[in-house]
């Protein structure tokens, strides 16, 4: 058995224990605030709007809000864990040991995307009490999930790199995050909008997962999936090289 492999182990075992030890902090709270929006917007607001996309609009809002979940869950797990492990001066034992740095990387972002998963995993257990699910191509449902956690997992590591301390990791999930979620079509179909704000909306890279994400469910998007797919696989790499290029450099790492 590998040092690597051993040491990718090691790291997303300590993740892994860290999500569940805190399981009131990681996967108790997105659940309740999901509930929330399917009571508010899914029964009482979504009463009023009827359908959606050919859908009722309960069913047309899961799998948004289940993306909302997991990227939320995905970008907060790196962000405070890795951040976490730089404010304790750890990290630095990590960069002088024989690991190479993409399997660090690949440790921790390991971690996120079992948070993700778990989140997405919860919310979608609890949407069955409110609808009914339908499930369009299984592969499309997983393999967009799995990206996009990867792509927001990457963000909260390059976050928590240049984060100085505990207010700069929240500034990002403040004035990027949740605008990007929430103009991502989660709540709406973009057909509705004016032709001037659909092509805005093209600019919002969430836009895409979310719209994978439903087609995968249910069989509707209001973006081409070739196009979605690309985008998405795009941002994992770029993020990627750039993680990995901060760890290589040891950028806002060092003291």
């Amino acid at each position: 058995m590998s040092t690597t492999y051993i040491g990718i182990k090691t790291l997303l075992r300590k993740e892994v224990t860290r999500i569940i030890r805190i399981w009131s902090q990681t996967l108790l709270p997105p659940a309740i605030t999901m509930t929330l929006y399917f009571v508010i917007f899914g029964n009482l607001i979504g009463s009023r709007i009827g359908e959606m996309g050919g859908f009722d609009y309960m069913s047309f809002i899961v799998p948004g809000l289940v993306m909302m979940a997991v990227i939320t869950s995905s970008y907060g797990n790196m962000v405070s864990s890795f951040f976490g492990a730089k404010f304790a001066k750890h990290v630095e034992e990590l960069l002088v040991s024989p690991m190479p740095n993409w399997a660090i990387l690949a440790g921790y972002v390991s971690g996120s995307l079992f948070r993700g998963l778990s989140v997405g995993l919860i919310v979608t257990l609890i949407s069955l009490f409110f609808t009914d699910i339908q499930v369009h191509n299984v592969w499309i449902i997983l393999s967009t999930v799995v990206l996009t956690s990867i792509v927001f997992s990457l963000g909260g590591f390059i976050n928590a790199a240049f984060a100085n301390k505990f207010d700069d990791i929240a500034i990002i999930p403040t004035f990027v995050l949740t605008p990007l979620t929430y103009l991502g079509g989660v709540f709406y179909s973009i057909t509705l909008l004016p032709d001037f704000w659909q092509k805005v909306s093209l600019i919002n890279p969430v836009l895409y997962m979310v719209n994978t994400f439903r087609y995968g469910f249910l069989g509707v998007s209001d973006i081409n999936l070739g196009v979605a797919y690309g985008i998405i696989i795009a941002f994992v790499l770029i993020l990627g090289f750039c993680s990995w290029y901060i760890l290589h450099k040891g950028i806002g790492l060092r003291s």
